[in-house]
């Protein structure tokens, strides 16, 4: 009998840098008494995912991939599946409207994004080739394997139209009363071929070009609705006047933002209160208006009455007129006027102790690179602000301290200031500013376990529809982890042993019947008797 093997073959085009694949089927001719080989296309690599994409030898696609219709799909067998984490999913997505909203603004595609957007929750930063595998063992949204090349081109059909419309309805959800934090982070990237893709300040101080996100969250909710992929060199400052046009256009009323000093400028708070939205950000002490309270109010707010023992901090507020000013291009003036602001003035005695410590390593480091000779271009305002520098033929270079500058530094140590023409109340605006670090936990989801720390896409329209996914995921992501805080869980529980302990859950599909749920602990009911969605009826409670 003629022995045959079959084995893939890969061989990388030197001119266009794809990898194809061959299915190499060998047997031995007896005649010639060799072996003979029979190489047939198949397709190329994916160099992401590791997955085979068929092709007809031109990167044309073959029929045979053609998108299947959407619509249910029949059972056809009977299977036992993972039931529990997704069925929580499930019922997240019904109660906050997530599913509702997607279906209304993708029709055709919404199941497979809610499954995508699970399997990333779930997977913890495993890549996307293996959501077959994690198909085959969980109930999901889409029923179905969604391999590679199906993946990216739902990433391609997501419409900038599409995602403002989800936008819209999630706002719509938020209270008006609701406070938004406001925030951004860098995604670096490895890809020459997307256009945003520059080299600006990298927040996980990575080396590499990078994207910026924008993330707006509902400080009570504490769900996000509302993202923005910039440029990578575009400054946080830079960002606000944009963040305000789109916000019009998409029709939110009422906005309130809290923002960090980084968002800072006379220009966003003039833009601001043209809009009339009311803000709460953080400024810099070194600002005048900053200094003259911190000289007026510094010495005398260090007392008991001025003390919060929550945030073990002293504080003091005060009505300030903002100069404000409105350029009318369209009538070639310029209004100017006074709006009121309050400003809110914070002392807080360890802060002072670690300013000074960074202020004294600081000068330090000033002083060594002038002694040296290596001065750095970037340091040269600081240079002519704290230090008298003279050269001479016999001492060389003689650096001398200007004390008055750094006395003037050393006198807002542990200070700091919010500003907003809204609140009054000083430790209200305080809890408002501080709950805003739901934002930087958010970015630290997104980028460790969903995956997004490194780009791994190739073109504009994938980045922007994987972006979306993942943004899914982390509303889902940041659902649990508010209830979690709220029913103190994390005594108990990380997030991952929690959804590992549903995930557990089976469930029974055959035919013709209705699904049936596995039996669920007690301890599982209480899960999800604290994220507030109901236990599946169908089972056995068991202690």
């Amino acid at each position: 009998m003629e022995a045959i093997t079959m084995a893939i073959v890969y061989q990388k085009d030197k001119r266009s840098g794809i990898t194809y694949a061959y299915e190499s089927i060998s047997h031995w001719d007896k005649e010639k008494k060799q072996s003979r080989a029979k190489r047939t296309l198949i397709g190329r690599l994916d160099e992401v995912t590791g997955e085979i994409i068929a092709t007809d030898g031109r990167c044309r696609k073959h029929d045979i991939l053609a998108a299947p219709k959407q619509g249910p799909v029949p059972l056809m067998h009977t299977c036992r599946r993972f039931f529990g984490a997704t069925y929580l999913f499930n019922q997240i997505g019904e109660k906050i409207g997530i599913t509702a909203d997607l279906k209304q603004c993708f029709p055709k595609d919404y199941k497979k994004i809610l499954s995508i957007a699970y399997f990333l929750i779930l997977e913890d930063a495993n890549p996307l080739c293996r959501f077959s595998k994690w198909s085959q063992l969980h109930h999901h949204p889409f029923a179905e394997d969604i391999p590679s090349q199906r993946s990216s081109e739902l990433f391609a059909s997501i419409t900038e139209e599409a995602k403002n419309h989800f936008f819209r309805l999630q706002g719509k959800r938020r209270a008006e009363k609701e406070f938004w934090a406001y925030d951004s982070t860098s995604i670096s990237s490895y890809s020459e071929q997307l256009s945003q893709v520059r080299y600006g300040k990298n927040k996980d101080y990575d080396p590499l070009p990078q994207i910026n996100l924008a993330l707006l969250f509902g400080e009570q909710s504490r769900l996000p609705f509302y993202y923005r992929k910039l440029a990578g060199n575009i400054p946080d400052v830079k960002t606000v006047q944009e963040l305000v046009k789109e916000l019009n256009i998409l029709g939110y009323a009422k906005i309130k933002l809290v923002m960090d000093r980084g968002f800072y400028s006379a220009e966003n708070i003039n833009d601001l209160f043209k809009n009339h939205y009311k803000f709460i950000v953080a400024a810099s002490t070194a600002l005048s208006y900053a200094k003259t309270a911190i000289k007026k109010h510094g010495a005398q707010m260090k007392s008991w009455q001025s003390y919060s023992e929550k945030y073990e901090l002293y504080y003091y507020s005060e009505t300030i007129a903002w100069d404000y000013t409105q350029d009318r291009p369209y009538k070639g003036d310029v209004i100017k006027g006074n709006k009121r602001m309050y400003l809110h003035l914070y002392f807080n005695p360890e802060k002072a102790v670690e300013d000074g410590k960074r202020f004294n390593r600081y000068m330090a480091k000033l002083q060594n690179e002038l002694l040296s000779g290596k001065k750095l271009p970037e340091h040269e305002p600081a240079y002519k602000k704290y230090f008298e520098t003279k050269t001479t033929p016999v001492r060389g270079i003689q650096v001398a301290p200007k004390q008055d500058a750094m006395d003037e530094a050393r006198s807002r140590y542990g200070f700091f200031i919010l500003l907003s023409n809204e609140v009054k109340d000083a430790i209200d605006v305080l809890e408002l500013y501080r709950n805003r670090d739901v934002v930087e936990k958010a970015f630290g989801n997104l980028k460790e376990r969903l995956n997004m720390r490194r780009t791994l896409v190739s073109s504009d329209q994938s980045l922007e529809g994987k972006l979306f996914v993942e943004f899914i995921a982390l509303i889902y992501l940041s659902y649990i982890k508010k209830k979690m805080e709220e029913r103190d869980l994390f005594k108990k529980y990380t997030l991952q042993s929690l959804l590992d302990d549903l995930d557990v859950i089976e469930c029974y599909e055959a035919p013709g019947n209705a699904l049936i749920v596995g039996e669920i602990l007690k301890k599982q009911s209480k899960i999800y008797e604290d994220m507030d969605v109901p236990v599946p009826v169908n089972v056995t409670s068991l202690c």
